[in-house]
């Protein structure tokens, strides 16, 4: 068991921190349907192409992975699988399961800087999970991340942070 650790009477509060490392832009097939039960749809998306672009990362996005999803109710649940592939050759696999839902129509869009990261009223984020045995790249399985995504139905743009 692990002993409490004791702490002083004042401290400031610690907040995590997001650093923006790098954006991933999908292009997408139309959508499969593949079933429904009660109260549910369940689809797939192919993923046929894309890029990578940001400081940390740079590359393209390769065609055959996808994105499963539930939907219940409103709101989307995302499961999605590919394969990167870095400047340098390295091949990246991606886990990036989200949630998306646009109950909220008074919320604002948001920005990091100029470039809008999410749409108004809408949530849309990821938790993605790198492997690669790339030395290079061991950095992105050795992190966490999280996703703000944006789309349509021919392209998602997900921008990753990784937290410090």
């Amino acid at each position: 068991m692990i002993a409490p650790e004791s702490h002083p009477a004042a401290r400031s509060g610690f907040t995590p921190a997001l650093h923006f490392a790098f954006e991933v832009r999908a292009f997408l097939a139309p959508s499969l349907h593949i079933g429904h039960g009660a109260g549910e749809v369940t689809e797939y998306v192919p993923i046929i192409d894309g890029t990578v672009d940001g400081p940390r990362l740079r590359g393209t996005v390769l065609a055959g992975g996808g994105d499963w999803f539930d939907r219940r109710r409103e709101v989307y649940q995302r499961d999605a699988r590919y394969l990167l592939q870095a400047d340098d050759g390295a091949v990246i696999d991606i886990t990036n399961r989200g949630c998306y839902h646009e109950d909220n129509p008074a919320a604002p869009a948001q920005y990091d800087g100029t470039e809008q990261v999410s749409e108004a009223g809408v949530y849309y984020r990821t938790s993605p999970v790198f492997r690669t045995d790339a030395p290079a790249h061991l950095w992105l399985a050795r992190t966490v991340f999280i996703g703000l995504a944006r789309g349509d139905d021919s392209e998602v743009a997900i921008r990753f942070y990784s937290v410090a």
